[in-house]
């Protein structure tokens, strides 16, 4: 387990794009934090990393919201709705051995769905007004080691 300190959204974004570098197809991201904890911030910074042009919006009522313009595809998934019923009919699999990068905010609602590898990544906020916070990255996997293990050891 690695930390990182982001003192607003920008710095939050940038170690986001600075992370995107060390993606490839099939990596997958799970994004934990309370609403307003940057979930999306953090994702708009991977899409940047990734050289995507597409504004990201939160895929709070869509459930996953595609984008295909960077160097890889990345699926942005909102998983909170699926609190009672888990995502079994969705085919996340074949977003998770997909292509792209897959990040999933509430992924704790779907754990029988997920992968057996994946980067989790716990913003916590801080201070009065929350705009810092803590990045916690939790590798599982030994893929998501060396990413992490890269990412440190780069910056």
């Amino acid at each position: 387990m690695r930390t990182k300190h982001a003192k607003n959204e920008e710095e939050t974004k940038e170690i986001a794009k600075s992370l995107a570098d060390f993606l490839k197809e099939g990596s997958v991201l799970l994004l934990e934090g309370n609403l307003g904890a940057g979930k999306t911030t953090f994702t708009k910074g991977i899409a940047e990393g990734l050289g995507i042009k597409e504004v990201i919006k939160s895929p709070t009522y869509t459930l996953i919201r595609e984008y295909q313009s960077g160097r890889l595809p990345l699926y942005h998934m909102d998983v909170y709705r699926l609190e009672e019923v888990g995502g079994d009919e969705l085919g996340l699999e074949e977003y998770f051995q997909g292509e792209g990068v897959s990040i999933v905010e509430w992924a704790t609602f779907i754990p029988e769905d997920l992968p057996k590898e994946f980067l989790k990544i716990k913003l916590v906020p801080m201070g009065e007004d929350f705009s810092e916070r803590d990045l916690v990255f939790e590798p599982v996997g030994a893929q998501y080691e060396q990413i992490v293990a890269n990412y440190f050891e780069d910056k």
